[in-house]
């Protein structure tokens, strides 16, 4: 497989997190634009469902769908309860690039270690050893991403953050096409707009 081939694969992988939660991201959206205080209905209740959408719903839905991706109905629950780490881990940022880390992951390690048990379960405790496997498993993983892949999402957003502040500054914003535009091709647009660009806006 070629190098092309490779990142067309990982940016269909990606995409194939983010557009089944589009809805989500329209809700909010629309959530936003309607009643923020200067929005086009400013309304002060509606408008407080718009940050935990953002925050909690949005990073759980794509953490949720990668780990289905990668490890099935399993991998759906561990990489939901996982990304709750990332989201505490750092309280301030908007963890969409954490759930598209954190969310396959968590799917890839469940399936690992379902084909490791596979043969080794004694009869009559399949059901006990799959549940305490996923609770554990997601515990975990979500002391992994509260320590290590929340602040490390932060700091990449700090630093892409203070790409584009210099970018503003000397009005070279067009830029940033080179890097966009190319993404396209690859299948990588809804990621970057989604999981970098929504979390800088």
């Amino acid at each position: 497989m070629s190098i092309k081939d490779s990142v067309s694969k990982f940016g269909k992988f990606l995409n194939g997190m983010v557009m089944p939660n589009i809805g989500a991201f329209i809700a909010w959206g629309f959530l936003t634009a309607l009643f923020i205080e200067t929005g086009w209905i400013p309304n002060e209740g509606f408008a407080s469902i718009a940050s935990p959408m953002l925050t909690y719903l949005i990073p759980v839905l794509i953490a949720a769908q990668g780990g289905y991706l990668s490890g099935g109905d399993r991998g759906r629950i561990v990489g939901a309860i996982a990304v709750m780490g990332c989201i505490a881990g750092a309280p301030d940022t908007t963890m969409l690039m954490g759930a598209m880390v954190i969310g396959p992951l968590s799917g890839w390690i469940i399936k690992q270690f379902d084909k490791f048990m596979e043969t080794r379960t004694p009869a009559g405790f399949e059901m006990l050893i799959d549940n305490f496997s996923v609770g554990l498993m997601g515990m975990f993983l979500a002391m992994i991403g509260f320590i290590a892949i929340g602040p490390i999402m932060t700091t990449i957003l700090a630093v892409l953050m203070g790409g584009v502040t210099i970018l503003m500054q000397y009005s070279l914003m067009p830029l940033l096409a080179i890097f966009i535009e190319p993404a396209k091709v690859l299948f990588l647009n809804n990621a970057i707009n989604h999981g970098i660009f929504t979390p800088i806006g």
